[in-house]
């Protein structure tokens, strides 16, 4: 009886939880890439953007570049830090 009540309890936790992220619409939008700016932290961009869809880094004697590349179908952000900071962006969403 008792584990009967832990299945329930648990498949209505994993329900909610994917009805919770369904509300959610994607996060790489325009509008949230505006709200990207340079000086931020890789953390800072994360928090915003989510973990990117790949990530390429360089580390030379001098400075760090790493650069997060964000794609959603045939739209794209890529996003330049360098020495762990935003140095640019370029993005190719529409409205």
């Amino acid at each position: 009886m008792r584990n009967l009540l832990r299945s329930r309890l648990f498949v209505l936790l994993l329900g909610a939880l994917f009805a919770f992220s369904a509300c959610h619409g994607p996060r790489l939008t325009k509008a949230n890439v505006d709200e990207v700016s340079q000086g931020m932290s890789r953390k800072q961009v994360e928090s915003i953007l989510g973990p990117p869809t790949s990530i390429d880094s360089t580390n030379l004697l001098v400075m760090k570049k790493v650069t997060y590349a964000y794609t959603q179908g045939n739209e794209s952000v890529t996003i330049v830090f360098v020495n762990d900071q935003v140095a640019s962006k370029e993005s190719n969403l529409h409205d």
